[in-house]
């Protein structure tokens, strides 16, 4: 089987990367390091089936060669992580809108397989708990940036499903609910990397409004794992499904545990979301997730734990942040 991965050496991207590696695939991955990083395939560049591009996935001639080359392609390339999205709404709006147009475009030539990433950001400001993925969408007013990421993914949506309608190409979507893990920054306003590297460095740890904002974290191998199970059932076409945990805490309990977990002296501070993001900004209290519908397909449970997913998200930012103090060997 030869992937291409849009997106391949951002967080998720370089797990799903290396999962495919690892049971033989040949492995295509484009990426224009907006939010990805070398250092996160590094480690994949000696093997003979992996193939890395630095471009963007809006260069036509090239996405054309490798979607033509490969058996399947899974859409990563987005705008991610609240700061960015609030900051840069054009941005955000182009790169997942166009990226994914350009995308199946390419795919419907073949009728290659497409796998679309989406998110729990889609349900909007439901209320009624779990998010089950024929519930209606309920999204925030057009004055609010922060509104801009869940009506693009969800615009995403839309085209795959009318993709495989319309024009018989084989698609199918997950929605990520709060995906985590090792090589994950907190660059753009993931929360458990900046908690966990605020706590390990003795800075105050920063909880935006009340901290009564619950969330479930998934760890990526959960992910990444049925990513590609969802990906290679024939029965997935034109479906959406979500991918999570529910195992639920708040942001404020989150913080706490963290604490606890890396032995911090760090006080927990409270932001304000306006002095965070931007002046009336909107939250979602909840996201929790329905998992019947990924269960009766792959028989989908998320494996990981929430401590075991924080003690490996711990490990790697501590060595990170032991790897950027250690001074460099002095030539002779």
């Amino acid at each position: 089987m030869k992937a291409l991965i849009t997106g391949g050496a951002g967080f998720i991207g370089s797990h799903l990367a290396e999962k495919l590696l690892s049971r033989g695939d040949e492995v295509h991955i484009i990426d224009d390091l907006s939010t990805g990083t070398i250092a996160n395939i590094q480690h994949l560049k000696s093997s003979p089936l992996f193939h890395y591009h630095i471009d963007t996935i809006t260069n036509q001639r090239l996405m054309t060669e490798l979607v033509d080359l490969c058996d399947i392609t899974y859409h990563l390339a987005a705008a991610v992580g609240v700061r960015l999205i609030v900051e840069s709404p054009v941005r955000t709006m182009e790169t997942n809108i166009r990226g994914t147009e350009i995308v199946l475009a390419l795919a419907e030539r073949k009728r290659k397989r497409v796998l679309i990433t989406s998110t729990s950001e889609v349900y909007g400001k439901r209320e009624h708990i779990p998010f089950r993925e024929d519930d209606d969408l309920i999204m925030g007013p057009t004055s609010k940036g922060r509104w801009s990421y869940a009506c693009s993914k969800a615009i995403d949506e839309f085209l795959a499903i009318a993709y495989w309608k319309e024009k018989k190409v084989p698609t199918v979507i997950v929605r990520l609910f709060n995906t985590v893990g090792p090589r994950q920054t907190g660059r753009y306003g993931m929360v458990i990397p900046n908690l966990v590297t605020q706590a390990l460095t003795g800075e105050d740890m920063t909880v935006f409004g009340d901290g009564l904002q619950a969330r479930c974290f998934t760890h990526v191998s959960d992910s990444v794992n049925s990513i590609v199970q969802i990906a290679a059932h024939p029965n997935a076409n034109g479906e959406v499904y979500n991918i999570g945990t529910q195992e639920e805490i708040t942001i404020l309990d989150l913080a706490r545990r963290i604490k606890l977990l890396t032995d911090s002296d760090s006080k927990i501070v409270f932001v304000p979301y306006e002095k965070a993001y931007e002046e009336g900004f909107e939250d979602m209290m909840r996201r929790v997730p329905d998992l019947t519908k990924a269960h009766k397909l792959i028989g989908y449970r998320p494996r990981v734990a929430l401590d075991e997913t924080l003690r490996s998200i711990i490990e790697d930012i501590r060595l990170r942040l032991l790897y950027q103090r250690t001074p460099e060997p002095i030539s002779t």
